[in-house]
C-alpha cells in the first residue's frame, strides 16, 4: 500500500497534521518528517516493532546507531544526566539545529535505560547515544505530544543518497513508510554534522551543515559581562577579563580565540553602535588597556543563550536578566562575590571611573581563577 502523503503547506490546519503523525507515530507506523537538513525516516523509540521495522526498511548494519530526537537541550540531561560542561554548552547553543552529539550513555538514571532492550541495543550499543533537537518546527510539536523520544534516521535505505525532498522519500522507501509530510525541499539538503564529545574535547564523526571553523567557535567558553549602557562599566569588565585570562593562558588577548575562549559585552538597556565614554576609555588607557574600538550592543536572546557565564554589575541587572530568560538563572551571578553592587559611574569625576575599574578588577580577579576553561 502507497505511502499517504500530507503537503504541509496546502495542509487547513497544521494541528491536524500534528496529531496525524503522532497517532502514525502511537500505532506502530513510520513516518517520513522533513527537517532543516534531509528528510528523516522515525519510529517511536517506545515502539521495538517500529524500530525493528525501520532497521530492516533501511538496511542498517548491526552496530551502527540509530540517533535519538529528542525535545531540547533540557531534556537532554534526562538521558545523559553527567553532561560534560562542553557537551551542554554545544547542545544549548546548537539546538534545535543541524548537529547530532555523540555522549557517553553509562549513567545509571539515563532514560535510555528505560527504552525496549531492542531500542536500547540500536540507538546505544556501546555506551554511547547520539541526540538531535532538529530544526523543523513540525518534527518539534509531534515530540512535545509523545510520551517519549523518537528514532531518526535519514529516509533512505543505507548506501543511498539522502532524500532532500519528499518525491525523493517515495522513491526511496515509499514502499515501507505508512505517512510522508511534504514540506518542500530541505533547506540546507545535507545531513547534520556528527560529533563525539568526550569530557571537554570533540571530535568531528561526520562533516556535515556545520563547518570546522563555525563548530571551533560554538565550543568555545564565553564570558558575558552586563550592565545598563554597555559604555562604561561592562566595556571595562570585557577588557580587564580579556587581560586577565589572557594572562592565565599565557597569551596575548588577540589569540583567545585560538584557545576557544570568548569574552564580550552588553547592555539592558543599550542602543547598537555607540562608544565607550570618554572616561571609561581613559581609565583603561591608564591600565594598558584599548577600549576606543568598542561598539555597544543591547543583550539578546542569542548572546544569553551563548553564554557560559554571565556576570551582571547589578542585581536588578541579574534580576532583569533571570525574568526575561529564566533557563539563565544559573548561568547568571553578580560579578562582586560579596552581593554588592558595581556602582555606576556615567556622569562622574574621572576619580569614580578609576574606583569602579579598581573594584571591577579585584573581583574580576577572584572569578577568573573560579573558570573551568
Amino acid at each position: 500500500m502507497p505511502a499517504a502523503v500530507i503537503e504541509i503547506a496546502n495542509a487547513e490546519d497544521w494541528r491536524d497534521v500534528v496529531h496525524r503523525a503522532v497517532q502514525a507515530l502511537a500505532e506502530g507506523q513510520l513516518v517520513a518528517f522533513p527537517t532543516e537538513t534531509v528528510y528523516g525516516l522515525a519510529a517511536s523509540a517506545l515502539d521495538p516493532r517500529a524500530v525493528g521495522r525501520l532497521l530492516e526498511l533501511k538496511g542498517r548494519r548491526p552496530g551502527n546507531p540509530l540517533p535519538l530526537a529528542i525535545r531540547s537541550a533540557d531534556e537532554a540531561r534526562d538521558y545523559v544526566p553527567d553532561m560534560s560542561p562542553l557537551a551542554k554548552r554545544l547542545a544549548r547553543r546548537c539546538w534545535p539545529g543541524p548537529i547530532t552529539l555523540v555522549v557517553d550513555d553509562s549513567h545509571g538514571e539515563s532514560l535510555v535505560r528505560q527504552l525496549p532492550p531492542s531500542v536500547r541495543e540500536a540507538v546505544s550499543p556501546e555506551n554511547t547515544v547520539g541526540l538531535r533537537v532538529p530544526g523543523h518546527q513540525m518534527v518539534l510539536d509531534v515530540l512535545r505530544m509523545l510520551a517519549g523520544p523518537l528514532v531518526l534516521s535519514s529516509a533512505n535505505r543505507s548506501g543511498e543518497p539522502d532524500a532532500v525532498d519528499a518525491q525523493a522519500v517515495i522513491d526511496a522507501v515509499g514502499d515501507g513508510v505508512e505517512l510522508v509530510l511534504d514540506d518542500g525541499p530541505c533547506r540546507f539538503g545535507q545531513p547534520s554534522s556528527v560529533v563525539r564529545v568526550r569530557e571537554n574535547r570533540y571530535e568531528i564523526l561526520r562533516q556535515g551543515v556545520v563547518p570546522e571553523k563555525t563548530l571551533r567557535r560554538l565550543a568555545s567558553f564565553m564570558v558575558l559581562l552586563v550592565c545598563t549602557g554597555n559604555t562604561c562599566r561592562s566595556p571595562m569588565a570585557e577588557i580587564i577579563c580579556r587581560d586577565l585570562l589572557a594572562k592565565r593562558l599565557g597569551c596575548s588577548m588577540d589569540e583567545l580565540d585560538d584557545r576557544l575562549v570568548m569574552v564580550a559585552s552588553a547592555g539592558i538597556a543599550a542602543m547598537m553602535g555607540g562608544r565607550a565614554s570618554r572616561e571609561a576609555v581613559e581609565t583603561m588607557g591608564r591600565l594598558g588597556l584599548n577600549i576606543q574600538e568598542h561598539e555597544t550592543q543591547p543583550l539578546t536572546e542569542p548572546l544569553v543563550r551563548h553564554a557560559d557565564v554571565i556576570y551582571t554589575m547589578t542585581r536588578a541587572h541579574r534580576e532583569a536578566i533571570v525574568a526575561q530568560w529564566p533557563s539563565s538563572a544559573e548561568r547568571t551571578q553578580l560579578l562582586c562575590t560579596d552581593g554588592s553592587d558595581v556602582s555606576d559611574p556615567i556622569g562622574g569625576p574621572i576619580a569614580r571611573y578609576r574606583q569602579c575599574a579598581t573594584q571591577i578588577e579585584a573581583q574580576l580577579r577572584a572569578r577568573v581563577d573560579e573558570l573551568q576553561l
